[in-house]
């Protein structure tokens, strides 16, 4: 069995979208020889720029030297072949899009290209690694680890321990883990949303009903959470960073979970997901960003 402490170990993120290649970038920062695969060689070109930007940015507030940057880029490899990616992969996360059908495929070919003791992660907060198993040869080295965004501000991920997980799986993605620097939860049994989504959600649920019943305006909530609550950042502020579209279709997500309607998204986050105000990505969401960016 690898020993995930050792930097001789290969960490392989499939997904260059805005959490897989900072996912990848920790990894190569924690001395883990990294490969970032994405289908697309276009996306990894723009991983690669984005990071550079990222990193030259870290650099300059002194939160990494120059020579740890050059270091981390020099064991990161980008591929878009993903049985060269896979080939002696001593672990993977798995970072792509949030679609159960996806995430069947990739760990499915994964299953046939990794080596047999490689342990395997998702990164998903909504969709349990118990999904998976069926289509993961040898499931008991397969769980989730879920990272926060963005990866190289949040130190916190979730470790989540499916019925099929073996406690080896759960001490070698904790090795990684403290690796990347990271500060880990376990969760003993699967849920949805895990520990912090169950808790935001339900500020967010709430926030939202207020609203709706005009109880107080969405500015004056936002400050209520942060001023009294000591929150950084108020609820629909936070709705509109994290994208109204993601949290539309967690929220629908969930009702499907649960078999409850009442759990889908709320009339408001309906209204803002049809209209395409997305939030911050979008320009307007709860709040309007159009001028440079500013609320």
């Amino acid at each position: 069995m690898t020993d995930t402490t050792s930097a001789d170990t290969t960490v392989l993120v499939c997904g260059a979208g805005a959490m897989g290649r900072q996912i990848a970038m920790l990894a190569a920062l924690g001395g883990y020889e990294t490969r970032l695969y994405d289908v697309a060689p276009e996306q990894l070109d723009i991983a690669l720029d984005d990071l550079r930007t990222i990193m030259a940015r870290r650099v300059a507030k002194q939160r990494n030297t120059a020579e740890e940057a050059e270091a981390a880029f020099a064991r990161l490899a980008v591929c878009d072949d993903l049985a060269e990616a896979a080939a002696d992969a001593d672990a993977v996360i798995e970072a792509v899009v949030e679609r159960l059908d996806v995430k069947r495929e990739l760990f499915a070919k994964l299953g046939e290209l990794v080596p047999e003791e490689a342990v395997l992660a998702t990164n998903s907060s909504s969709i349990v690694s118990s999904k998976l198993a069926d289509v993961v040869p040898n499931p008991e080295r397969l769980c989730n680890l879920h990272f926060f965004n963005p990866p190289l501000v949040l130190t916190l991920v979730e470790l989540v321990r499916g019925p099929h997980t073996s406690s080896s799986t759960i001490e070698r993605f904790s090795a990684i883990a403290d690796r990347m620097g990271r500060t880990t939860v376990l969760l003993e049994k699967e849920i949805f949303g895990f520990v912090v989504n169950r808790v935001l959600r339900a500020i967010f649920d709430e926030a939202i009903a207020l609203h709706e019943a005009g109880i107080a305006s969405i500015e004056d909530i936002d400050t209520a959470v942060t001023a009294g609550l000591n929150h950084p950042i108020g609820p629909f502020a936070l709705l509109d960073l994290t994208g109204i579209d993601v949290n539309y279709h967690i929220k629908a997500l969930e009702a499907e979970e649960l078999g409850d309607p009442a759990a889908g998204p709320s009339r408001t986050l309906t209204e803002l997901y049809e209209a395409g105000r997305l939030g911050r990505k979008s320009g307007q969401g709860f709040y309007d960003y159009r001028a440079e960016g500013e609320r």
